[in-house]
């Protein structure tokens, strides 16, 4: 995984990233739930370059900075960790430095939440929504917002090939057969 250095209580610096996606077997992709939309897109480039599974595709903005990605629920949702997969080795100017992630119930509400910079990344970059608080582990929201604030090398327009958003599997017990849904149930679901 990329390592986060913390600068404060809201900006960390990312550095490399990680050829092969490795994800915990208790947080399950969320972005099949939601409704995607980009503040900008080059034709071809849109929404669904980033989430066709595809790491050749990218979505390519279109315009002023700052570029957004919004990602909108229907319910309430947990979620716990974002992915991106950006490459300065193929982009140079169009990879991402500076991220800003937002969260609230709708466009009106938005604040911030981590903001991160990435320095030359290359491959999967593990950024994680958990609070300072050992017991804030996820953000319970409506809406989350990825803004591009800035590009390496003053660059105008943004590359982003992949987005993946996470959250935690609903049986908080990992590895278990089946999904008991009550914590009576969960009790008794061992044979002794």
């Amino acid at each position: 995984m990329a390592t986060e250095l913390s600068e404060g209580e809201e900006e960390g610096k990312v550095t490399g990233g990680n050829q092969v996606l490795i994800v915990e077997d208790d947080l399950r992709e969320m972005g099949k739930k939601a409704a995607w939309s980009v503040s900008s897109c080059k034709p071809g480039n849109g929404v669904s370059a980033l989430r066709d599974e595809n790491l050749e595709t990218y979505w390519q903005s279109d315009g002023a900075q700052p570029h957004l990605v919004n990602i909108q629920f229907q319910k309430k949702v947990k979620l716990q960790l974002i992915v991106l997969y950006v490459d300065f080795k193929l982009d140079e100017s169009y990879t991402p430095s500076k991220i800003s992630i937002r969260a609230g119930d709708g466009f009106h509400n938005l604040k911030e939440i981590k903001t991160v910079e990435l320095l030359k990344p290359s491959g999967w970059v593990y950024l994680s929504l958990s609070g300072n608080d050992p017991r804030e582990t996820f953000v319970n929201t409506f809406m989350l917002q990825i803004a591009v604030l800035s590009n390496h090398l003053n660059g105008r327009d943004t590359h982003v090939r992949q987005i993946k958003v996470y959250g935690p599997r609903p049986n908080p017990i990992p590895h278990q057969p089946f999904h008991f849904t009550s914590r009576e149930f969960i009790t008794y679901s061992f044979v002794r």
